[in-house]
């Protein structure tokens, strides 16, 4: 029962992530958001995101990870509802950042679950519980974007509809999360590491700075690689919803199939050769234009490792303070995809005015530069990843 919570809980956030991609070029339509507006928007939530990180291993620790979990897909399951009757943009963007804030409570409770009961196999088992998070991401855009053509009783439902039968099928992990039983809640304060002494160990820091930048490149493909693809290059969305599922495809298969190299080869090595992979394939889509758009899919199969590969790095050296470590290493990296969201629509819009803002070519770099951005992320992920690989090597610390 606790790895089918796990298993369906990662599916339901890999949905509820990324169903955005085929939706958001309508909701920019509905509610005439421009790019940099687009951004803000999607920085906003990623702040709901990261305040939900903040709070959840306190909540935790008072009412265990049972109920905080059962909470986190209730939030979810809710916003579903609000977002079917927003019918005004303040009610949208309040609905969709009720949505993030039950995603980053999921996040940090899978996290914690899976440090928990992994103990073994630790890289191949995360990875396995993130594949299912590619799997259901894999699948994801293409049902948004059917679900949003269907009429039901002579009413299509559009991206609202889309959202709230997507979202409610949360009551399943619910369901199930209320039949499990969780451990790890009665570990003893004397076991810890008091939270300052944690936070000396610039290991840590480093393990920020690699997630918050792998993840920044991780999430913005599901938000800008549909939105990329229709506006610089025509594709129509089945097309381009298409591509973004085979990213995901990519992703997830990348987690199952090599999970168990992560275990082999070290944590630190992986996450310096699987980020530089994503980098090298995100700006060869860029510089070969169309024909090389589906290295746009291909980077999924490096990004995909990096956070799983932290969380395993985690559990290993923090086996006892693993609650803590994550929650401070996803909050930090909250704070990065808040910045990060920010700053691809800030940088699509400041190239466009350099090339012109009403024409083709001005949208055409600009998406291409904000896209840039997004593999740069990658490339700053493998730069970190290899100055602790040597600063640990040094210590004999690799794990």
């Amino acid at each position: 029962m606790q790895l089918a919570t796990i298993f369906l809980g990662f599916i339901i956030f890999g949905i509820s992530e990324n169903i955005k991609g085929p939706a958001i070029p309508r909701i920019q339509f509905d509610f005439m958001l421009n790019e940099a507006q687009l951004g803000t928007l999607l920085s906003l939530n990623a702040l709901g995101y990261l305040l939900a990180c903040s709070f959840t291993a306190f909540l935790t620790r008072i009412w265990g990870i049972k109920i905080v979990s059962i909470t986190a897909f209730g939030a979810m399951l809710l916003s579903g509802v609000c977002i079917y009757f927003s019918h005004s943009y303040p009610l949208f963007a309040s609905s969709y950042f009720l949505m993030y804030i039950g995603n980053g409570m999921l996040e940090i409770a899978l996290a914690i679950l899976g440090a928990r009961i992994f103990v073994k196999n630790t890289g191949m088992m995360m990875n396995l519980s993130h594949g299912f998070y590619g799997l259901s991401s894999t699948v994801a855009p293409l049902m948004a974007t059917g679900l949003m053509s269907v009429t039901v009783f002579g009413h299509t439902l559009d991206w609202r509809g889309m959202y709230l039968i997507m979202l409610s099928l949360s009551i399943l992990p619910i369901i199930l999360a209320w039949r499990s039983s969780f451990p790890g809640d009665d570990l003893s304060q004397e076991e810890r590491v008091p939270f300052k002494q944690l936070m000396r160990d610039p290991v840590l820091w480093f393990m920020v700075l690699i997630l918050s930048f792998g993840v920044v490149s991780e999430l913005a493909v599901g938000g800008w690689l549909v939105n990329f693809l229709e506006k610089a290059y025509q594709w129509d969305t089945v097309a381009a919803s298409g591509l973004l599922s085979a990213f995901f495809l990519c992703f997830a298969l990348a987690r199952i199939v090599l999970g168990p190299v992560t275990d082999k080869i070290g944590f630190n090595l992986s996450l310096i050769i699987f980020s530089a992979f994503s980098a090298i394939c995100t700006f060869l889509a860029i510089w070969g234009g169309e024909k090389f758009a589906f290295l746009f899919a291909a980077a999924g199969i490096g990004i995909a490792m990096i956070y799983p590969t932290v969380m395993a790095f985690i559990a290993k050296r923090y086996p006892n303070e693993s609650d803590t470590a994550i929650t401070f290493t996803v909050t930090l990296m909250g704070i990065g995809c808040v910045i990060g969201n920010y700053m691809i629509g800030g940088i699509i819009e400041l190239v466009k005015q350099l090339y012109g803002a009403d024409t083709q070519i001005g949208l055409i770099r600009g998406l291409q530069a904000g896209y840039g951005f997004i593999g740069l992320c990658a490339a700053i992920c493998a730069v970190f990843s290899f100055i602790l690989y040597v600063r640990l090597k040094q210590r004999k610390e690799l794990i």
